[in-house]
């Protein structure tokens, strides 16, 4: 056996045989530690991180306890939109090195235990790759469908009202081919046509050509959006009051249409049945879907439906700002009720929102907190996704005007800054200007109060965010219970301030309760359980729990 103290001062018995028990799926239950490659590691003094910086950090990442890597893309890319306009499906992008180097990275990450998934981006390309180019110079050439292209109105205007997540419309004219193409980003994104058998088939043959170089699996970016209505019809106008959730404002265009026919067309679901049978030929591969709909949760429960479609998936719920007990009662309750059988992977920051500490902090930016917010996602049933900077408790980077990169925040500033905020560089250690990360002008600047608090720093300090984060995760591999078990919301003991669940695992049992405010709150607790992880609570005298602002208590 052997002890693992944590900051609670309990002291945990752990037996060898569960601290290895094998799971039969590696996923479930798994933390997944998402890389930004740009801001990763730099190997070669050019400002932008690669994969080579990606391995020269794998023993860090391994000693974090987690189970795999999402890597961002790192596909040849004219980077409109930093890696996510992929102008060919086979290759690396030179900044980020070589088909070699990624070859390189998935050997060294087996002999570190991880797992190595990989973004993909299947609605849409860059407008610079192969097949758009192809496709657009007549409507009768080979690739002419493998697009969204449609003819203008009779007064020329484009042929519906669907409006583009980045701005303005959904549609760009394109002269050569006197048509309009669809773009639900970038206009220099465009949408892939779907209705095409031989598009389809392709995308199939681009996944595989990953699969055969060893990948454990793919996060399939915004996966709902592969298919649009084929008669065009308009979407539907949405009523201000309706205007929440999606991660989008309620003064932004996009948030003003109920986006029905753009999106999430039943069609979707067969594709995702031929690609599960892709993975299935390649066992212990693993799909796991960015889910933005109407609906997000119906759609992750459908999407997630049996042993025939997507793995698991995740949806922007908990990546929205809404910070309160009822909002996650409601949020994980609605999607047990209808997921079945289904497996859900949760996330509270990633390359796209405002760190988790600042969004959710109300400012009041502190270690309490950033370890809260990583034990309350990471007991929640299903899969877990950390971004990079999460696990030290970065808080959201203050991006000069001059300085932005996004082209969402250049297009939407001042209202909306954009997402280079939660995209500037890792920061190592205190060995030059720019914390570690790179002998050059990094892309973005390296945030203060990120060099303050680099990794280094942290290492030393037995109790920064990054030595709790290693410590919990090792404990956590060892409760079945919180990897693998049922969820039971407990309404009647939530509060305002408090929120509580249980989580069940055969004969094991783990109450939670979680202080989501910034005043003392007072938790009863169930009667004879120990507080086997805690920050901030101490129990009373009358067998109550005490909780401090941002406390927690997970008893047994």
């Amino acid at each position: 056996m052997k002890n693992v103290s944590l900051k609670s001062g309990h002291s945990l018995s752990i037996t060898e045989s569960n601290a290895t028990q094998a799971q039969h799926e590696w996923w479930r239950g798994a933390v997944i530690y998402q890389v930004y490659p740009r801001s990763f590691c730099d190997t070669n003094g050019d400002g932008i991180g690669d994969i080579q910086g990606i391995i020269k950090k794998l023993d860090y990442i391994a000693e974090l306890g987690v189970d795999a890597l999402w890597v961002s893309p790192f596909f040849k890319s004219p980077m409109k939109d930093f890696g996510y306009d992929i102008s060919d499906y086979r290759d690396v992008d030179p900044i980020f090195g070589k088909l070699t180097d990624f070859d390189e990275l998935i050997a060294k990450a087996k002999q570190h235990g991880l797992k190595i998934v990989i973004d993909q981006v299947l609605s849409h390309t860059s407008d610079q790759h192969a097949w758009f180019q192809e496709s657009s110079r007549s409507k009768t050439n080979p690739k002419a469908d493998w697009y969204v292209w449609a003819d203008a109105k009779a007064d020329g205007s484009p042929p519906n009202n669907w409006i583009s997540i980045f701005g303005g419309s959904a549609w760009e004219w394109h002269e050569g081919r006197q048509q309009y193409y669809l773009h639900n980003f970038l206009k220099s994104q465009p949408d892939l046509n779907f209705h095409s058998d031989a598009l389809r088939q392709q995308i199939l043959h681009e996944l595989e050509f990953w699969l055969q170089r060893g990948v454990d699996g793919f996060r399939l970016d915004a996966i709902n959006f592969c298919y649009h209505d084929q008669s065009l019809r308009d979407n539907p106008f949405k009523p201000v009051e309706k205007r929440t959730g999606r991660g989008f404002s309620p003064d932004n265009p996009y948030a003003a249409q109920y986006h029905l026919y753009d999106n999430t067309q039943s069609e979707n679901i067969a594709f995702l049945e031929s690609v599960r049978a892709l993975l299935d030929r390649y066992p212990g591969t693993v799909t796991l879907g960015e889910i933005n709909s109407e609906d997000s949760l119906k759609t992750l429960a459908e999407y997630t439906q049996g042993k025939t479609r997507l793995h698991m998936g995740y949806n922007f719920e908990l990546l929205a700002d809404e910070f309160s007990p009822h909002h996650f009662l409601h949020t994980v309750g609605a999607l047990e009720e209808v997921i079945g059988e289904g497996w859900p992977c949760w996330a509270v920051s990633n390359h796209d929102v405002t760190r988790v500490v600042s969004r959710w902090g109300s400012g009041k930016h502190n270690n309490d907190f950033a370890k809260m917010a990583l034990v309350l996602a990471a007991s929640l049933r299903g899969t877990l996704c950390v971004y990079q900077g999460e696990e030290l408790g970065f808080t959201q980077a203050d991006i000069a005007r001059e300085d932005l990169q996004d082209p969402f925040g250049i297009e939407f500033w001042p209202d909306f800054k954009g997402r280079d905020g939660c995209r500037t560089p890792m920061a190592w250690d205190t060995s030059s200007t720019n914390a570690g990360f790179s002998d050059g002008k990094p892309w973005l600047p390296v945030d203060d109060a990120h060099r303050r608090n680099n990794v280094s720093v942290q290492q030393q300090d037995p109790e920064s965010v990054l030595n709790f984060y290693k410590q919990f995760l090792q404990w956590r591999r060892t409760m079945p219970a919180l990897v693998s078990g049922e969820i039971n919301l407990n309404t009647s003991s939530s509060t305002d301030q408090l929120l509580v669940f249980r989580r069940t695992n055969h004969d094991t049992e783990i109450h939670a309760c979680f202080n989501l405010s910034d005043s003392t709150a007072v938790w009863n607790a169930a009667a004879g359980s120990q507080i086997a992880l805690g920050n901030g609570a101490k129990r009373n005298d009358n067998g109550t729990i005490e909780l401090g602002p941002y406390g927690f208590a997970l008893c047994i």
